[in-house]
């Protein structure tokens, strides 16, 4: 994915990476940032994508790799997972490694990591992460069955981003973190939560194979749900398999083939809700190790119970693509309308696959001052408690719990912190079943959305990739906002990038995009975008 050069500057684009699956042969392919798997000659494609790239912009001034958890994740785990110029291999450790070495070191400063006191009796609503037995599910249990992954990922201002896949196993797991106040939340996200999601998805795995109990509405006593049941609820909805009925079948083996069916059925909808359960749970779990970090560390650095991050996790494991969210980042998918009177560009339209949590969306404001009855201000000039436009983000503990926001002092304290969280950590969690329609998918920190509309970007990446078959989409969307950011400021985009972090977040924001391009060699070949 050969993109276009940028200026070396202060503004100069911090992160910058590519991955392409397994060209067919007799295809050129050449790049300096894209990472393409030559293990072997014909690697059978899994997957539901044909390639990514990702790209970040920093306008914000901030401290790189700031010291909590003792300088472990800074010093240890982030330098393991960033590399923010390429894909690069790594294992895929069974024994949560990285988890361990901060584990080992947090405990001579803090007994555990986690909100609840320390407790013998394993529960995953209340312990830590890092206190249970790693012995029990391993990374090679899941479902995901992958021994090694290439990762890719970085920082740029208080964004971070990050990108895991398994080509020859058929995921691809994505995520940017939009931090806010400082990096420390987006830092601590980077380093844990890939890791802790793994984790869930290794025990869902592990406990489907054991003799788990299970509670009357079929979940176990650990909240997962039993994989063969007749009726199976994901988001809102309630699928119901009717019974086998002998006399609609003619022969036995109709019948058989009848209940496999039936059966392979409510385990793929059950997996599905056992992965987004997972992905919940993986991000109440890092909320919890968080603030109790905070917690800890609050006494010499204060500033730490404001800072927060808008998390994006986007994870496509073969056809089904899930999305999780808090606050204003975005995943766009670009879909083909059936319309065939239509040229192609006319018929690509564009989906929204999260939701915006912030007080301009009307559903938000609403169940804000629902939740809050006894409190007559919950929104003040168009922010929560006059601090935040998002209604639900990660950290930001001072708007959650009354004395995290005691620790501040002066302007910086909310004084009337009548009915705490006001802020929720409550994701919207949503599951995409990728079809021949869908092109391409883009996820974005709110930095994109400030200058390009949904159908914008999905317009200004189709008709880049159309021409450009081998370049670099995230980059060249980041590159366009820059142009529009300097002519609204009046500058020339060389004029907007010499400008230096900090002062130039007047006139646009961090920026992080990853651009994935979905579907088959065939149907991606046909759309002239990557193989």
């Amino acid at each position: 994915m050969q993109g276009e050069n940028f200026i070396n500057s202060e503004g100069e684009i911090k992160v910058s990476f590519g991955y392409q699956c397994s060209s067919p042969k007799g295809i050129p392919f050449s790049s300096h940032n894209v990472h393409e798997i030559r293990s072997r000659s014909e690697m059978p494609r899994n997957g539901s994508f044909s390639c990514l790239s990702g790209a970040a912009l920093s306008a914000n001034a901030t401290l790189a790799n700031t010291n909590i958890c003792n300088g472990v994740i800074g010093g240890e785990i982030l330098p393991s997972l960033d590399s923010p110029n390429s894909f690069r291999r790594v294992p895929s450790s069974p024994s949560l490694a990285r988890l361990d070495i901060l584990s080992s070191s947090l405990q001579s400063s803090i007994s555990n990591l986690s909100c609840s006191p320390p407790s013998p009796v394993y529960s995953p609503d209340t312990d830590s992460f890092f206190l249970r037995p790693m012995s029990a599910p391993s990374r090679t249990d899941s479902f995901l069955n992958a021994t090694e992954v290439q990762v890719a990922g970085g920082a740029a201002g208080e964004d971070r981003v990050q990108a895991v896949c398994s080509e020859e196993n058929g995921w691809l797991f994505c995520a940017i973190y939009d931090g806010f106040n400082g990096r420390d939340a987006a830092d601590f996200l980077a380093g844990t939560l890939y890791e802790t999601i793994i984790f869930y998805f290794s025990l869902l795995d592990w406990e489907s194979k054991q003799d788990v109990p299970r509670t009357p509405n079929g979940s176990t006593a650990n909240g997962y749900f039993e994989y063969f049941h007749d009726d199976v609820m994901v988001g809102n909805k309630t699928k119901t398999y009717s019974r086998v009925d002998n006399k609609k079948y003619t022969s036995t083996e109709s019948l058989m083939k009848k209940t496999a069916d039936r059966k392979m059925e409510a385990s793929s909808d059950s997996l599905t809700h056992g992965v987004l359960d997972s992905l919940q749970r993986a991000l109440s779990q890092a909320e919890s190790d968080f603030l109790y970090m905070v917690e800890q560390e609050m006494e010499d650095r204060p500033d730490l119970v404001s800072i927060g991050s808008c998390v994006l996790v986007v994870f496509l494991h073969g056809d089904d693509l899930y999305t999780l969210n808090l606050g204003d980042s975005r995943a766009v998918l670009a879909t083909y309308d059936d319309a065939s009177h239509m040229d192609q560009s006319e018929r690509l339209k564009a989906v929204q696959l999260t939701d915006s949590h912030t007080v301009d969306n009307e559903v938000e404001r609403t169940r804000l001052l629902h939740e809050h009855p006894d409190d007559s201000m919950p929104v003040v000039a168009g922010k929560v408690k006059g601090k935040l436009k998002v209604t639900r983000a990660f950290g930001v503990g001072y708007l959650k719990k009354k004395k995290l926001n005691d620790a501040l002092m002066g302007i910086l304290r909310v004084h009337n912190l009548i009915s705490p969280p006001y802020i929720s950590t409550e994701p919207s969690l949503n599951v995409h079943k990728v079809s021949r329609s869908d092109h391409l998918v883009i996820v974005g920190s709110d930095g994109l959305f400030d200058f390009f509309t949904n159908e914008e970007a999905v317009k200004l990446v189709h008709s880049y990739i159309s021409s450009n078959p081998y370049g670099d989409p995230a980059k060249f969307l980041v590159e366009q906002l820059l142009i529009k950011a300097a002519q609204s400021a009046g500058f020339s985009k060389e004029e907007l990038m010499n400008i230096p972090a900090g002062r130039r977040r007047k006139y646009h924001d961090d920026v992080t995009v990853i651009v994935i391009i979905l579907g088959t060699n065939h149907r991606t070949s046909k759309a002239s975008t990557c193989v």
